[in-house]
């Protein structure tokens, strides 16, 4: 039976209409961004063996990885790239067709070596420079003179056409008076020179990620992701612990998240949080 060409686009349509309604549609990444992973719970496997990890970790799904700096992280399982250029390192990382756009730099480094950390970061393809701790000043004032400090060094990553960021741990939730850390840190922060890295495991100490996205629109570059169980008293793989995500992601539009890192226990965990995170509809 010969089919004219209408007869044939027709039902060609029809054919794809039923096709439509037959296949489920595929899991979206939370906000259509690819699921990234941080390089620190595999540390130990990157020092063994950083092209098979980085290929272990694409296996599973993860498009992107979060590294921490090999010179400022030297002693703590990066040391094996240490040596390498920023260019040698992206290209590994490719090859296992990943990317990495972010990385964590320590407060030392960028206030040592800065010129030549900014020089690597560009090597690498780094649209973020994440400023992993101030480490644990002993008073406010401590702390936002650093934050001063921080200021001044993103205004130089901004002039390299990079975005500085700040990531949090617990000990900015610590309060003097009834001023929060976090808080002051806000103030004091430059808003365009310095966006937030909010680590998500505050929740363990009672601090909601959403919370803070819609208290400081804007203010926020990524996330790091981490879930926990009060009854074990222990972080554990995402979607097993208490943290509400559709929240958490719905609130970081408003943030204005761009990226977002599994930064969990270990290479299991990390494994075991990538099916809820990509089947998650936010």
């Amino acid at each position: 039976m010969k089919l004219s060409r209408r007869q044939f686009i027709e039902r060609a349509a029809g054919a794809g209409t039923l096709a439509a309604m037959v296949t489920p549609a595929a899991p979206a990444d939370p906000l259509g961004m690819p699921i990234g992973t941080q390089a620190w719970p595999v540390r130990k496997m990157i020092a063994a063996d950083f092209p098979g990890t980085l290929k272990k970790l694409a296996a599973v799904g993860y498009q992107r990885i979060e590294m921490c700096s090999p010179p400022g992280y030297k002693s703590l399982g990066f040391g094996n790239l240490a040596g390498m250029k920023g260019a040698e390192v992206r290209r590994i990382i490719e090859d296992a067709d990943m990317k990495c756009e972010s990385c964590h730099f320590g407060f030392d480094e960028l206030k040592g070596n800065l010129d030549e950390r900014i020089a690597w970061a560009k090597e690498m393809g780094l649209t973020q420079m994440i400023l992993s701790t101030f480490g644990v000043p002993k008073t406010l004032d401590d702390w936002l003179k650093d934050a001063d400090t921080y200021n001044h060094i993103a205004e130089h990553i901004q002039q390299a056409g990079i975005q500085a960021g700040y990531h949090n741990h617990d000990f900015e939730f610590r309060t003097y008076g009834d001023a929060l850390v976090y808080d002051e840190l806000m103030k004091r922060f430059d808003p365009k020179l310095v966006k937030m890295q909010f680590q998500v495991a505050v929740i363990s100490i009672g601090y909601h990620a959403e919370d803070f996205f819609t208290k400081y629109p804007g203010r926020f570059i990524s996330m790091h992701c981490n879930d926990w169980s009060p009854s074990e008293k222990k972080n554990v793989p995402i979607g097993k612990g208490v943290v509400d995500w559709k929240k958490v992601f719905s609130a970081a539009k408003t943030g204005g998240i761009r990226n977002y890192f599994i930064e969990v226990d270990d290479y299991q965990k990390t494994v075991d949080s990538y099916p809820y995170v990509h089947a998650l509809q936010v």
